[in-house]
Parts: C-alpha cells; sequence; structure tokens
C-alpha cells in the first residue's frame, strides 16, 4: 500500500506542474490587455509602460513563467492586477466557502443516491426502479439556474423555510444558508452516482458468489448491505472524484443565483477582468484540489479493491 502510495504522490506531482505551465501559456493568449484593462482608455504610454514593468509583465515569458512557479511553491500567486492586493487573500476569503458548498452538495448527493441506487438495483425493472431512474432524468436535465431558482420561490419566498442566498456569520448559520445551493447541486450529481451505483450492484448481484449467497437462504437487503455493497462502490468513487473539478470550478451559476463568494464567481470575474494572477492562483487551487481528491479516491478504491494495488496497476 506504501508503494501505491507513494507511486500516486509521484504522478500528482507531475500533474501539477504540466497543470501550472499549461494554464500559465493558456492564460497569456486571451485577448486583451490587463494592464488597459486596469488603468482605461486614457492612460498615457509613459503610464502603461511603468505599470507593466511593476507587474513584471515586461519580461520574457521563461522568466515570467519561472517566478511564478517559485512564488507559488511558497504559497504566493503574485498581486491581483485589478484589486491590488495579494491574490492569496482573495483566493483565501473565497475558498471555504466553496469547500463547505462542495462538501455539502457531495454529502447530500450520496444520502440521495445510496438508498436510491440500492432500491433501484434490487427491484430492477419493476415499478421502483422506473421511478428512480425517471427521478434520476428528470433532475439531472434541469438547468442548474432554473432549479436554484425553483427552489428559492417555494422554500424561500412562498414557505419561507431558508435565506434566499448570502453567505456569513458563525459555522452553523453558514450551513444554514448554503442548503437550497448544495440541494441544487446535489440534484445534479446524486443521479450519475445513483445510475453508476446501480448498474455495479446489478452486475455484482448476478455474479456467483452472490447466487451461492442468495441460494442459502438470505434476504435481498442482507446480501447487498453485507457481500455486494462493498464491491460495488468503486464506480461510484470514481465517479464522484471526476465530479469534483467540475463542482469546485463549475458552480459559478449557483453560487451566481445564491450569491455565495465562492471560487467559481471569482475565477469567472478574473477572466473577464484579464487578472491573469488571479486566474494563475485559482488553477492551482484547482488542481491541487482535484489531485488531492484522486490520490483520495484512489486510496479508498484501493483498500476495497486490492487489485488495484498490484504493479501493473499502479
Amino acid at each position: 500500500m506504501g508503494k501505491f502510495i507513494f507511486s500516486r504522490a509521484i504522478n500528482s506531482i507531475l500533474s501539477l506542474f504540466a497543470v501550472v505551465f499549461v494554464a500559465f501559456l493558456v492564460i497569456r493568449l486571451i485577448p486583451g490587455d490587463p494592464v488597459m484593462q486596469m488603468l482605461g482608455i486614457h492612460a498615457t504610454p509613459q503610464t502603461i509602460s511603468e505599470v507593466r514593468a511593476d507587474l513584471g509583465l515586461d519580461q520574457s515569458i521563461p522568466k515570467q513563467l519561472y517566478g511564478f512557479v517559485s512564488r507559488a511553491m511558497h504559497g504566493d500567486f503574485g498581486t491581483s492586477i485589478i484589486k491590488r492586493v495579494p491574490v492569496s487573500s482573495i483566493i483565501e476569503t473565497r475558498l471555504f466557502a466553496s469547500l463547505k458548498l462542495v462538501l455539502f452538495s457531495i454529502l447530500i448527493s450520496l444520502l440521495l443516491s445510496l438508498p436510491l441506487g440500492i432500491i433501484s438495483a434490487i427491484w430492477q425493472n419493476r415499478f421502483p426502479d422506473h421511478l428512480v431512474r425517471l427521478g434520476t432524468m428528470v433532475t439531472f436535465a434541469m438547468p442548474s439556474f432554473w432549479l436554484g431558482l425553483m427552489l428559492i420561490m417555494l422554500f424561500s419566498l412562498k414557505l419561507k423555510i431558508f435565506p434566499i442566498g448570502g453567505y456569513g456569520g458563525n459555522f452553523f448559520e453558514n450551513i444554514y444558508k448554503l442548503i437550497l445551493p448544495a440541494v441544487t447541486i446535489a440534484l445534479y450529481l446524486a443521479p450519475q452516482l445513483t445510475r453508476a451505483l446501480r448498474s455495479s450492484l446489478i452486475e455484482t448481484m448476478h455474479s456467483g458468489y452472490i447466487e451461492a449467497t442468495r441460494a442459502r437462504g438470505f434476504s435481498e437487503w442482507s446480501i447487498v448491505s453485507r457481500y455486494a455493497m462493498k464491491n460495488s462502490l468503486v464506480p461510484l468513487i470514481s465517479i464522484l472524484s471526476i465530479n469534483v473539478g467540475f463542482l469546485f470550478s463549475g458552480t459559478v451559476v449557483v453560487e451566481s443565483v445564491f450569491q455565495v463568494p465562492g471560487l467559481g464567481a471569482l475565477l469567472v470575474q478574473s477572466v473577464l477582468t484579464r487578472d491573469f494572477p488571479v486566474i494563475q492562483g485559482l488553477v492551482v487551487v484547482f488542481g491541487v484540489l482535484v489531485i488531492l481528491t484522486n490520490i483520495i479516491s484512489d486510496i479508498a478504491i484501493a483498500s476495497i479493491d486490492p487489485r488495484v494495488r498490484s504493479p501493473r496497476a499502479a
């Protein structure tokens, strides 16, 4: 297991360097001059030159890349071109909001998908299965902005149970305000997890050792909970880890609808204003979060299925 974790860690470090390198170069291809965006059209050429020199944008691309990587290794992503404050402080103020939202969404998704996937697999091709499949199809097809607005109209404006949006206060106040946006995201993620668990459970429950267990007189619920569930979690973990990158960077619509100051909204704002340092810092943070999630999912899968730890799999 130690060799497996070490191998995954080395691959992750190389992947992170590749992400930083590609992101640095691609960002430079975005049309527009960030200095002109900051100073406006009435700035003099001398002022533009001074600001470019102050920000290091007058240096060659290799020098800028080396400076960014060396500073990023110490947690310094530079200074925002637009806000003129350290990028790390901007990201820090937004990071915990996104972390709470994503983790809360994952928790709700698991609470929905695990029982629904089991029910759908046990009653395959019967009414409960058809109902679950129809429900997951409908919720997965709903646009996030529309679903969020419907939840606001029902639970905030009509029933007055949850606030319309916002973020702030102590931990429990934040969780309370994040319930509706977390449910909105969960209703997108849960159908994918439910379908993956259903397919995996159906395949596992038709295997030889499950048939032998069934012949001994065990109930379907007992077979699923004691024997089939563990081997069926691998596809569920894989799909969950794949979606983490989207959950962090692609929740901008949900964050906008519910006024959550997260990383997704910050990324869109930074792209629109050509704020290169903030974009680069966000790319590194997203890369680290996705890589850490993949390492955790690999360890979880390896603990469930020892065959993954073989040298050939690693």
